[in-house]
């Protein structure tokens, strides 16, 4: 099973497991890019899929990159690297296996212990990010770099709020804002193309996080 082939089942599997999740596809994170990633109430899931035609030439960095970002990492795998893939991630990730039979989940994610809000607060945009500010009655710094915001929201704010208040922005963002840019014209088409698949609002029916709770 090819990738463009796995994803759709992913999708209703993530739908039929997980309360509320907003999926966003194809997201650089520090050397790699994340094909999904699963943003839920003060959580980032990672999902890497490595489909029958793929190789694990790459996966030592994904997982590196992953673990920076993702409080829980998933590997998706198609039938061929099924009955191996567990000797190629660490144990703390979670398997979603796709076949042509259905999706299955062969091993739930445990808490992932290299996840750092230093790394995931890279995912907000400049105007998230004085939001943030705003949410924390901070100073405004409307005229501060990415990198000062950056710096200063992790060193001010109580992370377990600040994580809760960067998800739900994320999962409420709104990418047709870049409609608005004409100096972004060229590139306007894209970013429609990519939000229209990448970047999904979906209701679901249960709340899934780590190994400890079951799927069934």
């Amino acid at each position: 099973m090819l990738d463009k082939d796995m994803r759709e089942p992913l999708f209703d599997f993530l739908d039929e497991q997980f309360g509320k999740i907003r999926v966003i596809e194809e997201k650089i994170i520090k050397g790699s890019r994340a094909d999904v990633l699963g943003v839920l109430d003060g959580y980032i899931v990672g999902f890497e899929i490595k489909s029958d035609a793929d190789t694990y030439t790459r996966l030592k960095t994904q997982v590196t990159d992953y673990d920076r970002f993702c409080d829980f990492c998933y590997i998706v795998v198609g039938e061929s690297h099924r009955r191996h893939v567990a000797e190629h991630v660490p144990d703390h990730w979670g398997i979603i296996a796709v076949t042509d039979e259905g999706t299955f989940l062969d091993r739930g994610a445990d808490d992932n212990p290299n996840a750092k809000i230093e790394n995931q607060i890279y995912l907000m945009w400049k105007r998230e990010m004085h939001q943030l500010l705003d949410m924390n009655g901070c100073p405004k710094y409307r005229d501060k770099s990415r990198a000062f915001l950056r710096e200063y929201l992790v060193s001010h704010i109580d992370h377990d709020i600040l994580k809760k208040q960067m998800t739900d922005l994320i999962f409420e963002r709104d990418y047709t804002v870049f409609d608005e840019q004409p100096q972004l014209k060229v590139k306007k088409a894209v970013r429609k193309r990519k939000s229209t698949a990448g970047d999904r609002k979906r209701a679901h029916t249960k709340n899934y996080i780590g190994r400890k709770r079951t799927i069934r």
